[in-house]
């Protein structure tokens, strides 16, 4: 598991103005919540490849003397410029359960792809509550098997160590079938039908014939 240092300052003070002025210093205020709480500041480029990535990973936030490894908690943007304003950090603990959303990697090609369905993922994330110990990166998933029209839903999902979060039935990843291969079986089917119904009516005609009563002679 992958972890990006990021050396900051402690702030023994907070408040809007401080926080105003270490943005404008391109500094981005933060706080730690754990077995102690922190507040500190740290270069808006040390979290380049921490928050801008698709991939989960954990931060080693060293304040002086202090190290603390962490995961983000919550981000906070501007509204209008998208800059990155706040971020809270949550203390990893060894043991001690979190909730954290992870990524989806899909591995393999479905049996039903090949057959010309689509792949569709309907999950990017999943929401999961683990320890620190069995944090990854990435949530493999192997999607060879998925046959045409079906799922692997959430409830499919067997994960070491971690209790998903995700609704159960809810699809993680589809084999759609395309509509040209739907409209290929009742147009196959229709001169079927249209073959077994012309015996029929045509067993229909000497039946009406016969029950129509006979013409008297004058």
């Amino acid at each position: 598991m992958k972890s990006i240092v990021i050396e900051g300052t402690l702030r023994a003070n907070s408040g809007k103005k401080l926080s105003n002025d270490l943005r404008k210093n391109e500094e981005v205020p933060c706080n730690i919540n754990g077995v102690e709480n922190f507040s500190f500041s740290a270069p808006v480029k040390s979290f380049k490849h921490l928050v801008y990535t698709p991939d989960f990973k954990t931060a080693t936030i060293k304040l002086g003397d202090k190290e603390v490894n962490c995961v983000i908690q919550e981000l906070q943007f501007h509204p209008v410029t998208d800059e990155l304003v706040h971020i809270d950090f949550l203390e990893l603990v060894p043991g001690k359960k979190l909730i954290v959303e992870i990524p989806l990697q899909l591995n393999g090609t479905p049996k039903g792809a090949k057959d010309g369905g689509k792949i569709t993922q309907r999950i990017k994330k999943l929401r999961v509550k683990t320890t620190p110990e069995k944090l990854v990166e990435r949530i493999q998933i192997d999607i060879e098997n998925i046959e045409l029209g079906k799922s692997i839903r959430v409830i499919d999902l067997k994960l070491d160590g971690m209790e998903i979060l995700n609704p159960p039935q809810f699809p993680v990843v589809s084999v759609l079938i395309p509509r040209a291969i739907k409209e290929e079986t009742p147009t196959a089917a229709a001169p079927v039908a249209a073959a077994a119904a012309a015996p029929a009516a045509g067993a229909a005609a000497p039946a009406a014939a016969a029950a129509k009563p006979a013409a008297k002679k004058k």
